[in-house]
């Protein structure tokens, strides 16, 4: 997935990027508002992580010339005001979602991966990979039509693997995703081996395939076969 981070402070850019390459995410970088609006009109990036408050102009006029010219983009605004106004003109605008300065980094990723998840499944009712069937209205999940029964946690696990399949997750990605800023309280990342050893089995003893692939020291696949 590729990014474009648009902030015009030279850390907290850093900061950002270098968090979200580990979590495997392209980033470009802008630091101003022209350097911003010349790689919006030339690429096309899955989403942009956007700062209102810019050297040459406005977020927002970024982000209303950005939804005329890619509409599927995701957008993220940062801002250091928590502006109402400001937060209500970028929603109308089409941005989809809104984070105040400062920002725990995880929060951001955890919301970054959320719109990409609503973006790749929009439009279906229903996630389907093989055997496996997933009901978006009901939240149910079939493997060859027998409901399985999941933990809330367990569902969600399986429609971010689903929504990266075949790519490398590292455990620190799928604990950031699933709980967030939590994640600060954990010890460690054992609890995770839990979580995905239950969703594995309760699929199997549906009579589902192994598709969870455990890649050692780095972390799980979703795999097609």
């Amino acid at each position: 997935m590729k990014l474009l981070l648009i902030e015009d402070e030279p850390d907290l850019l850093l900061e950002i990027k270098n968090y979200l390459i580990v979590e495997r995410f392209l980033c470009e970088t802008a630091t101003n508002y022209a350097d911003a609006d010349q790689k919006l009109a030339i690429y096309h990036y899955d989403i942009a992580v956007v700062d209102l408050t810019l050297p040459g102009g406005s977020g927002l006029k970024l982000i209303e010339t950005l939804k005329k010219q890619h509409k599927n983009t995701g957008v993220i605004i940062i801002s250091a005001k928590n502006s109402l106004a400001d937060k209500l003109k970028g929603l109308d605008l089409g941005a989809d979602d809104y984070l105040t300065k400062p920002f725990h980094l995880a929060e951001l990723n955890s919301r970054i991966k959320a719109i990409l998840r609503r973006r790749k499944y929009e439009g279906q009712n229903e996630i389907i990979h093989h055997e496996i069937l997933i009901s978006l209205d009901s939240g149910s999940v079939k493997v060859y039509n027998q409901l399985v029964t999941l933990t809330k946690k367990e569902h969600e696990l399986l429609l971010f693997f689903i929504g990266n399949k075949n790519r490398l997750l590292t455990k620190e990605s799928i604990v950031e995703h699933l709980w967030g800023d939590h994640i600060d309280m954990a010890d460690n990342f054992d609890f995770i081996y839990t979580h995905i050893n239950n969703l594995r089995k309760k699929l199997m003893k549906a009579g589902g395939n192994d598709y969870l692939k455990t890649i050692y020291g780095m972390g799980y696949k979703f795999t097609d076969i």
